[in-house]
């Protein structure tokens, strides 16, 4: 029923309990790269210690810069258990909880979003200030209540380019997504969103129109933050 998405048979227990928790499932899969691609051009940067303090604890922030759009700033909580989560945090303005679902791995995430102004981050940068000082007051409680660290311990690591774009598989619209790695390297990750009951009939969709274009996923699953963090700490 889940196509590429389908858990295993001992994971369908806890996927219905993650789904429970969530608003959202963002189904996405990473496909072979075909090289550059047009689409919006974005800058992405990660806040971390030179250890990865905040991604050992289950902690991303992470700054995006977006030519000629608003920039934005998000912290998460991956993976995140809603029974845990202050009323403050649950009902607060740009919060919101999804399961991330990849072939074979599910997780849910809590994110904590804060808009920026066109430019905001490269205004920073040029000014010599932390990208921390585009937290929000509420991102900033939330760290302070999870993080192991201070905000003076965070480096900045990037940038990653990344190109987005909306895409169409047989009538299927889809968001691709390219990342560009400081090494080089590069990942094409296609993906979209829906509601939690329409999950799994969507995902059998998408599988169906990929198998039908040729269109196999990567042998290997990552996220795009994993590797960018995985490079960060080499």
């Amino acid at each position: 029923m889940w196509g590429f998405w389908q858990p295993p048979s001992d994971q369908a227990d806890d996927l219905r309990v993650i789904t429970r928790q969530a608003d959202l499932v963002e189904l996405k899969l990473l496909v072979p790269d075909g090289g550059p691609a047009g689409g919006q051009a974005r800058k992405v940067y990660f806040l971390d210690t030179p250890s990865l303090a905040l991604k050992q604890s289950g902690i991303v922030v992470r700054v995006r810069e977006r030519a000629g759009r608003e920039d934005d700033i998000v912290v998460k909580l991956r993976p995140m258990h809603t029974r845990n989560v202050p009323g403050w945090l649950r009902r607060a303005p740009g919060f919101h909880v999804e399961v991330d679902a990849m072939p074979g791995n599910y997780v849910c995430s809590g994110a904590l979003k804060q808009q920026l102004g066109k430019g905001s981050v490269a205004q920073a940068l040029k000014a010599g200030k932390p990208l921390t000082s585009l937290l929000s007051a509420r991102q900033r409680r939330l760290l302070s209540a999870y993080a192991p660290c201070a905000l003076d311990d965070l480096t900045t690591f990037g940038p990653v380019k990344a190109r987005k774009r909306r895409v169409k598989v047989r009538g299927l619209a889809l968001t691709a997504e390219r990342w560009v790695y400081p090494d080089g390297s590069a990942l094409l990750e296609l993906s979209t969103k829906c509601p939690v009951d329409e999950a799994a009939a969507v995902s059998a969709r998408i599988s169906r129109a990929l198998r039908k274009d040729g269109i196999a996923p990567s042998e290997i699953q990552h996220t795009k933050t994993e590797l960018a963090l995985a490079q960060a700490a080499a």
